[in-house]
């Protein structure tokens, strides 16, 4: 297992070729004291016990896919499921596979690039993938770029699965959180997409004016509002760090496990978009190119 670091005078960043996880995220607290703001193992060798996908990348197809599997093209592909749900990508995935450190600049805007080939039919997913993910640092931001392209016609859905934690309390209900989201994907059974998207007005999932997290625990998919620049924000008055995601990914799936006081802001696709007609598709053909490019921007308040 390898482990890179890249750092600006604001964040320091610490990657490791296993899952192309973020093992740790340095920045600046109102005390002026480096805080990692990311749940994770000090031993990279703990990551292969993990299953929680701490800080993994996450493919092929992030969340949930009903039906044990999807079609394309009049034809079926089966994957890998439990009671009907495929998630975040199968039994291993992207987050367990070991990537190729392809790339790392040291200077300016630092960054690290690290590539992955998923091969026909790994997981069940049709064609030969190449994934890419670049983790960069401009200023006190973290910009993540996924990219792919495939050789012949699948679905994909990339994100990075870091679980943010602003400060040592043992509960994040005191975080102020605000989600520029009308709407939000409908979950069934199992949290699986109905096809429905509905308002969150006056619901507590509503969040366009900032307030406190409080209850419940979230696992929903939020659909991002285009004209917005920001999809969500994230603040802790006890460390004064906050946080601010932008995405050019039209829905963000924030989760606040039961088990520990983090959130994670996985940007990406709509779920289980192969099984949803009236859902924008996942599909990548071999002409196209994908790419999910998000940023996490720190600032103190």
């Amino acid at each position: 297992m390898k482990q890179v670091t890249i750092s600006t005078p604001f964040v320091t960043l610490i990657v490791l070729n296993y899952g192309a996880i973020i093992q740790k995220l340095l920045v600046k607290d109102k005390d002026g004291n480096s805080k990692n703001v990311v749940m994770g193992f000090n031993s990279p060798n703990d990551y292969l016990k993990d299953t929680s996908f701490l800080g993994a990348c996450i493919g092929r197809f992030a969340g949930r896919i009903s039906n044990g599997g999807f079609e394309i093209d009049r034809e079926t592909y089966p994957l890998h499921n439990q009671k009907g749900v495929h998630l975040h990508g199968g039994k291993e995935g992207f987050g367990r596979k070991y990537w190729k450190i392809e790339e790392v600049h040291h200077g300016y805007e630092p960054y690290v690039t690290l590539t992955y080939e998923s091969k026909h039919l790994e997981e069940g997913y049709p064609g030969n993938l190449k994934a890419a993910v670049t983790y960069k640092l401009i200023n006190n931001a973290l910009i993540i770029t996924h990219q792919a392209t495939t050789d012949r016609t699948t679905i994909v859905n990339l994100t990075n699965h870091s679980y943010f934690k602003l400060d040592d309390a043992p509960t994040v209900k005191h975080w102020n959180l605000t989600l520029n989201c009308k709407e939000m994907v409908e979950l069934g059974n199992n949290l699986l997409p109905t096809g429905n998207i509905c308002s969150i007005t006056n619901t507590p999932y509503d969040f366009i004016q900032n307030k406190q997290i409080e209850d419940p625990f979230l696992d929903t998919p939020f659909v991002i509002d285009q004209t917005a620049d920001v999809a969500a924000k994230i603040f802790s008055k006890k460390s004064g760090i906050s946080m601010e995601v932008q995405t050019n990914q039209p829905v963000v799936v924030v989760y606040t496990p039961r088990d520990f006081a983090a959130i994670c802001f996985e940007t990406q696709h709509y779920p289980d978009a192969p099984n949803q007609k009236n859902f924008p598709n996942s599909i990548l053909k071999p002409s196209e190119h994908y790419k999910n490019e998000s940023s996490f921007v720190f600032d103190l308040l």
